[in-house]
């Protein structure tokens, strides 16, 4: 497929994000979907070759900060329905992996235009009341990165079409296409993202794929809205077939198929291990060797040098470990402080944690709001109280949990005495910061100890106004963070600006958001076309005369 300038379409910029301020028009026009929402009864079917299907097996739509409510029901996928998404997907495949580039882009830019006006409001409310998000977090995440997400990799599909090789002869011509795989790609996506859950089936569905998209079972709204977005935006049936249910059931029917290309996963590096196992034991029963994407856990870090600017430095351990609750795979969770700005940072800290308010998103006065379900409420708790019976550790802020009305957990800062205490090393997933004080002394020797003190290595940040100790972080935390931020908090990568991605136990570092995410999905064929084919075997070496 050879793609001449210029593009179809404008070279994308990112997402305004609006800030819903008081007597503001698109305030009061989310507030009305939000209660519009929550007067009805959602049912969510699942969707396969473009039809509705309901089966006898549903579970409910939860709101965590008012879990005694409930927005409607979805219903869950069984074998007959997964064995109908696949087929749906093989047919689909036949036709979709053959369309232009130039049409399959159309589609997820209509998204993006349809996403920016007219469904903005829907999937910005069904991601505040389905996932606990406040107003701010929905805009940059369910529109804003969504909106990033259709746009740039559409853009970036068209850069990539352009790698072709370096030389044509005079009569030799070179080129180089970009096949979809053959089969269809299974699509994972976690409760905490609803752009992530949108990209996951749509990235690869761009390069010309199909694909099986399990949501999660926690923030199923969200992801079914922008299901439904993309049929208006005009992709073809079964292009992407939307199967909410259970992974335990689903994945190994999916993972048997032989027609599975790759999987498309965010979420526990557990879940993710098995996923990869289970691909090994299938291997001789595919066609292909299918594409393992995966971006999965985090322990992301701050050190702080003496240098350090107290004020920044308070700022990014608050918006990097408590924003959405510290549910981010790039939330901060542990942190490293020089003993010699801890006293003052301290009272900063403490004093700006404590007038931190948590309760419901519809009450947008809240920066925090509740953790997502029972299961991680009570993983969370149990982290804390861990925190508060040990004598290497003391709680000196927050450590309240509250399952009254929602599941609300205070932001809790730990003090440690012992950097490889379980809350500096495991993933908590919740509102708990950990933070390790050290000789400035033993700077270099804080810097190896982050680097050896998680399996994991997706975000990181060093707090700093000394160019000669962030360079040294930068160089010796080479392999610690797929993610490294200078002066920032270690979360809020921006499609277009900061791939996302992490390696070690986070993941393949696949960078979503970018055209290396887009190249795992496709196959390319090499093409040579003689223009003057040789008409004799003969070489010239073999001439003696």
């Amino acid at each position: 497929l050879e793609i001449q300038m210029p593009y179809p379409f404008n070279k994308p910029i990112n997402e305004p994000v609006r800030d819903y301020g008081p007597g503001s028009s698109e305030k009061e026009t989310l507030k009305q979907k939000i209660n519009e929402l929550k007067t009805q009864r959602i049912e969510v079917p699942l969707i396969i070759n473009g039809q509705d299907y309901k089966t006898e097996d549903t579970s409910t739509i939860n709101i965590p900060h008012d879990h005694s409510s409930s927005l409607g029901n979805f219903h869950k996928a069984g074998k007959n329905e997964v064995n109908l998404a696949i087929e749906s997907s093989m047919d689909a495949w036949d036709s979709w992996s053959k369309i232009d580039l130039n049409e399959r882009c159309a589609i997820f830019n209509k998204a993006a235009d349809l996403l920016s006006t007219k469904w903005r409001d829907t999937i910005n409310a069904a991601t505040m009341l389905n996932m606990s998000k406040n107003v701010y977090q929905s805009e940059i995440d369910a529109a804003c990165e969504m909106i990033d997400f259709f746009r740039f990799n559409s853009w970036y599909a068209y850069e990539l079409s352009k790698q072709q090789p370096m030389y044509s002869l005079e009569f030799v011509k070179n080129s180089l296409e970009m096949r979809s795989l053959e089969g269809f790609i299974f699509a994972v996506s976690p409760f905490n993202f609803a752009s992530i859950g949108g990209n996951l089936p749509s990235s690869p569905a761009l390069m010309g794929n199909v694909a099986l998209w399990k949501p999660a079972s926690s923030a199923v709204l969200p992801a079914y809205y922008i299901m439904k977005l993309l049929q208006e935006a005009g992709l073809p049936d079964g292009v992407i077939n939307f199967i909410p249910g259970s992974g335990s059931k689903i994945g190994p029917q999916v993972m048997d198929s032989p027609n599975l290309a790759g999987i498309h996963f965010t979420g526990s590096t557990t879940v993710f291990k098995g996923m990869w196992e289970t691909i090994g034991k299938n291997i001789n029963k595919y066609k292909s060797y299918p594409r393992i994407v995966g971006e999965t856990g985090g322990k992301d870090f701050c050190i702080a040098h003496e240098s350090a600017n107290i004020e920044v430095l308070t700022t990014a351990m608050i918006r990097g470990a408590f924003e959405y609750q510290g549910q981010k795979c790039s939330a901060m969770s542990r942190a490293y402080i020089p003993s010699s700005i801890w006293p003052t940072l301290k009272d900063l800290l403490l004093d700006e944690v404590e007038k931190i308010t948590v309760g419901s998103p519809e009450d947008f006065t809240n920066f925090m709001n509740a953790v997502i379900d029972r299961p991680a409420y009570e993983s969370i708790k149990e982290y804390i109280e861990i925190c508060k019976s040990s004598s290497d550790a003391e709680i000196i802020s927050g450590g309240n949990c509250d399952d009254t009305k929602g599941y609300f957990i205070e932001p809790t800062i730990v003090l440690t005495s012992n950097p490889k205490f379980r809350t500096m090393c495991e993933e908590i997933f919740g509102p708990v910061l950990t933070i390790f004080t050290y000789d400035p002394k033993d700077w270099s020797k804080t810097l190896d100890l982050i680097d050896n003190t998680s399996d994991y290595a997706l975000t990181g940040c060093v707090i700093s106004d000394n160019k000669d100790a962030i360079l040294e972080a930068k160089n010796t935390l080479n392999h610690a963070a797929g993610n490294f931020y200078i002066n920032d908090k270690p979360t809020g990568a921006v499609v277009g600006q900061q791939p996302f991605g992490g390696s070690r136990a986070s993941g393949t570092n696949d960078k979503a958001g970018s055209m290396f995410n887009l190249i795992r999905w496709v196959s390319m064929r090499t093409i040579k076309e003689v223009l003057d084919s040789p008409k004799d075997y003969r070489y010239p070496f073999m001439d003696e005369s």
